[in-house]
């Protein structure tokens, strides 16, 4: 089965760090999401213990949690983290190169 979401190697590495420096326990993984309307959705990547309407991956060693509800509208999306004059953090972008910054919550 092919993940649903894809993590760039920028990305990885700065969660496995903001989960080990936070020392957050390894029930947590990545929450994939949205928050509002399917239309008018913000995604939202947070970390989060899985719930009984999540679909959980291992994608590159991180535990990713997708509420099954959710799972049509973040089908193709890679998660990146950028490092820049304004800041840093993490973006997400969908497979026709539109991007969105999420809210990590």
């Amino acid at each position: 089965m092919q993940d649903p979401i894809s993590i760039t190697e920028k990305a990885r590495a700065e969660i496995i760090s903001t989960l080990q420096a936070n020392k957050i326990p390894d029930t947590y993984g990545l929450r994939v999401g949205l928050k509002g309307g399917a239309c008018s959705g913000t995604i939202l990547l947070g970390f989060d213990t899985q719930t009984d309407f999540d679909q959980s991956y291992l994608i590159d060693n991180i535990r990713v949690y997708i509420d099954k509800r959710h799972l049509m509208y973040v089908v193709g999306l890679t998660v990146d983290y950028e490092e820049g004059l304004n800041g840093s953090g993490y973006t997400v972008s969908a497979t026709e190169k539109s991007s969105a910054t999420a809210n990590l919550q």
